[in-house]
């Protein structure tokens, strides 16, 4: 009697599903038991990849190549005998592509800064595979515990200006899974924004006062001190 079919195992040789593009994988279909000969077909998102025969149980290898982001989509095999009906299907596998990250760009809403005064900063790796890992730093030293950020979006830390050192030089640092990938970002710092002296308005409403005065004096010279001159003569 022929032995029944087993499901097949779809497996990575490699044993990651971690890839980089242009990356050579090799894929292995295998059915434990079953009468041989036995037929092994890929699919990549149910369309069919490949096929390779078998005359005894030796695991059905498929070699790949990933091009394109498309190469990572969802795979699966089949395994067919004389004796089955319609054949087994295996587990699906799905790759992963990994993507070198973009150096990250350090921004804030603004340069300037009080003594006192809350402030944002961000930064942002435009390309690269997630997640993402961002740090900052000020100097060499680091001021934030690692942000991990699932989603295309910035890591952002609040802080607050409270003494002429924390206008030194900020920077962040960005990484991924992608093997010895970690990026630097531009340099920032913030200035100093020039605070006004409470007494400023005073000053300029009494300059404001003192050139009325001078231009009230200037204008009653000709209307009443000439005319009262030349009356006294």
């Amino acid at each position: 009697f022929p032995e029944m079919l087993s499901n097949p195992r779809l497996t990575s040789v490699q044993r990651t599903l971690n890839v980089v593009m242009n990356q050579n994988v090799t894929l292995s279909c295998h059915s434990d038991s079953g009468s041989p000969p036995v037929t092994y077909t890929l699919f990549k998102r149910n369309q069919k990849v490949s096929t390779l025969n078998r005359p005894d149980l030796t695991p059905g290898l498929f070699n790949l190549t990933i091009n394109s982001v498309s190469d990572v989509g969802e795979y699966k095999c089949k395994a067919d005998t004389n004796s089955s009906r319609g054949g087994k299907y295996s587990n699906s596998l799905n790759f992963t592509l990994l993507e070198p990250i973009s150096k990250p760009v350090l921004s804030s809403p603004t340069s300037r800064a009080k003594k006192g005064q809350n402030v944002t900063l961000s930064c942002l790796s435009e390309n690269g595979s997630l997640p993402i890992t961002y740090m900052f730093f000020k100097g060499r030293q680091s001021i934030s515990p690692p942000v991990k950020m699932q989603k295309k979006e910035a890591a952002v830390i609040f802080l607050c200006i409270n003494s002429s050192s924390d206008f030194g030089i900020y920077k962040c640092k960005a990484e991924n899974s992608f093997h010895n990938n970690t990026k630097y970002s531009n340099s920032f710092n913030f200035t100093l924004a020039e605070e006004r002296s409470h007494s400023q308005p005073l000053i300029i409403t009494l300059g404001l006062i003192l050139l009325l005065c001078v231009i009230g004096f200037a204008l009653a010279i000709p209307l009443f001190i000439i005319p009262s001159y030349k009356a006294s003569e």
